[in-house]
């Protein structure tokens, strides 16, 4: 199985966080999975730990590559075909680094893991 992790998703597995589930914790430590992590989750974490939005994650946000593949988990940079869907995407969806996630699962045919039940009027797969 093929797993993009929204950001949330991403820095709870870091974290041990409880408030990643368990069917998600479960995927993720499967060998069988393939697991990436978006450049938008990049910019998020660090712009957020920043401004101060996320104080937890200040170490993360210092090295980020790092962080993705000391986990083994793979990174995954925003193309053109990437931007292009996520500025054209219907719906009132306003958070940009939403939509480049859902655009890049749309395109890669990726399965979205996130508590985000936004994600599901995009036609997309979703795992939590």
């Amino acid at each position: 199985m093929q797993l993009l992790l929204d950001t949330h998703a991403f820095v709870w597995w870091l974290d041990g966080d409880r408030r990643l589930s368990p069917r998600a914790r479960r995927r993720i430590a499967d060998a069988k999975s393939q697991i990436f992590v978006s450049a938008v989750s990049v910019w998020e974490i660090t712009t957020k730990a920043r401004l101060g939005k996320l104080p937890g994650a200040l170490d993360v946000a210092t090295d980020v590559p790092g962080c993705i593949l000391s986990q083994g988990f793979s990174g995954l940079d925003i193309s053109l075909a990437h931007a292009q869907r996520a500025g054209t995407l219907a719906g009132v969806h306003r958070d940009p680094f939403d939509r480049l996630l859902i655009a890049q699962a749309q395109v890669e045919h990726l399965t979205l893991v996130s508590r985000d039940e936004i994600f599901d009027d995009y036609g997309i797969a979703r795992l939590w």
